[in-house]
C-alpha cells in the first residue's frame, strides 16, 4: 500500500476538516492553541481523521497559524489521524518537509488573471513551483503527499466564468509535475450541481486511482448540493469546516466552506459510511463558541437536530 492509499483509501469516502486552517483566515479572533488542540482531539473522538491544521505563513501577518508546528505535533500523536498544512512558496515548503506533516498543499490559480493579482506570477511559473516542491518531497527524509489545489476552478472573483477546459489542462499538468492529489476549488462559491458534477466527473477520469478533492464553499448556498453532486461524480475526498468557518483574504467574496456537520449528515443520507458520529461533531462547536464568540456558525442540522429516528 502506498502513502497515499494509506492515508486516502480506495473506495471510501475521506472528509476532511479545514477549519483550522481555511476556517481561520479571516477571523477576528482566533481559538489559542490549546483550544485548536482540544477542537482537534474532540473531533478526532468523533470519528474524524482528516484536519488541514493550518498555513507555513509569516506569524507577523498571519498569527492565527504561528502555531501550526505544535498542531502538526498533535494530530501526529492520534493514531490513524493525517495533518495537512498549505505552503505558497520555498521557504514554507521546507519548513513543512521539516515539521514531518503528512501532507503537504499547495495552490494554483485556474485563471491567469487570478494567478497574476494574488500570487504575482503566471499559471506556468506556478506550477513549476508546484514541480519543486516535488522534488524536495522527493529528496525528503518521509516524503508528505503533495497536493495541489486549483483555486477558482469554478468562476473566478476575477473574470467570472471559467472554461473547464483549462481546470482539465491545469489538472493534467499538476499530475506530470509530481502530485499525489488534486483539489478542485470553488473558492467564491459560483457553482451549481450540474457545472460541479460535470468537472468533477472529468478530473476523476483524469485522475484514475489517484485522489481527487472538491473544496466547496457555501457564498450562495448552493454547498451541500454541489457536494451531492460531486459525490454522484465519483469524487470520494471533500472538505467541510465545521459550523461553516471560512473564507480567503485572496478571493473577494469567499464566504465559509461548506458546513463540516452537514456534509457528513449529506454522505450518510447517500449511504456513504464516514465513521463519524454526527452528534458529538455537534457538540465540537462548544469550542468556537466559546474561543470566538463573534464568529457566526452555520449549519441545518445544528439548528434542527438529527430527524427522529436517525442514528448519529
Amino acid at each position: 500500500m502506498t502513502r497515499v492509499q494509506q492515508i486516502y483509501p480506495d473506495n471510501r469516502i475521506v472528509l476532511r476538516e479545514v477549519g483550522l486552517r481555511d476556517g481561520l483566515q479571516l477571523v477576528k479572533t482566533f481559538p489559542s492553541t490549546s483550544a485548536k488542540q482540544r477542537w482537534m482531539r474532540d473531533e478526532y473522538a468523533a470519528g474524524v481523521r482528516h484536519f488541514e491544521v493550518g498555513s507555513f505563513l509569516p506569524a507577523k501577518t498571519f498569527p492565527q497559524f504561528a502555531d501550526v508546528g505544535d498542531i502538526i505535533q498533535t494530530v501526529a500523536s492520534l493514531p490513524g489521524a493525517y495533518g495537512i498544512a498549505l505552503t505558497l512558496n520555498e521557504r514554507g515548503v521546507n519548513e513543512a518537509l521539516a515539521s514531518g506533516v503528512a501532507e503537504v498543499a499547495t495552490v494554483v490559480s485556474a485563471t491567469e488573471e487570478h494567478s497574476q493579482a494574488n500570487a504575482n506570477r503566471s499559471r506556468e511559473s506556478a506550477i513549476a513551483n508546484v514541480k519543486r516542491l516535488c522534488e524536495l518531497r522527493d529528496a525528503s527524509a518521509h516524503k508528505p503527499v503533495v497536493n495541489s489545489a486549483i483555486s477558482m476552478a469554478l468562476g473566478c472573483s476575477i473574470v467570472g466564468p471559467v472554461d473547464p477546459k483549462e481546470v482539465l489542462r491545469l489538472t493534467e499538468k499538476l499530475f506530470e509535475a509530481g502530485v499525489d492529489m488534486v483539489a478542485i476549488a470553488d473558492t467564491v462559491g459560483y457553482a451549481g450541481p450540474k457545472q460541479v458534477g460535470e468537472l468533477t466527473a472529468a478530473a476523476v477520469k483524469i485522475a484514475g486511482a489517484r485522489p481527487i478533492c472538491i473544496h466547496l464553499h457555501d457564498t450562495r448556498g448552493m454547498g451541500i448540493a454541489n457536494a451531492s453532486a460531486a459525490l454522484d461524480a465519483g469524487a470520494r475526498v471533500l472538505d467541510g469546516s465545521l459550523g461553516g468557518l471560512g473564507g480567503c483574504p485572496f478571493a473577494p467574496g469567499a464566504t465559509g466552506n461548506v458546513v463540516f456537520e452537514d456534509l457528513v449528515f449529506l454522505c450518510e443520507s447517500k449511504g456513504f459510511a464516514t465513521g463519524i458520529d454526527i452528534e458529538k461533531l455537534i457538540a465540537v462547536r462548544g469550542v468556537l463558541k466559546s474561543e470566538m464568540p463573534d464568529e457566526a456558525l452555520y449549519g441545518g442540522l445544528a439548528r434542527a437536530g438529527l430527524p427522529r429516528g436517525k442514528a448519529a
